[in-house]
């Protein structure tokens, strides 16, 4: 009986910890993010970006961990590819590494 209530105990351990690990958010940017990039866009379908103090003013009413996010995102190849607007207009306000 109580080896069954370890493996029991350790499987519950074993769902609950790849659970939250799932929801973290590790291995996905934060540029594709719609919570935190819909600001950056004139419309809901994220295709128009906003220009020049819409923009800025967007980016500063972000937090500073977001903002070194953003910034860390666009210091990768790939990803700065996708976003590659977005990643210029954060260069052009001296914000990208």
């Amino acid at each position: 009986m109580n080896t069954k209530m370890i493996c029991m105990g350790a499987l519950a351990l074993s769902l609950m910890t790849g659970a939250a690990l799932a929801g973290s958010g590790t291995g996905t940017s934060a540029l594709d993010d719609p919570a935190k990039m819909s600001p950056f866009f004139t419309d809901a379908g994220m295709k128009t970006m906003k220009s020049g103090d819409e923009f800025k003013k967007a980016w500063m009413a972000l937090t500073e961990d977001d903002r070194t996010a953003m910034k860390k995102d666009c210091g990768d190849d790939a990803i700065a590819k996708a976003h590659d607007n977005f990643c210029k207009m954060t260069k052009e306000l001296g914000g990208a590494n």
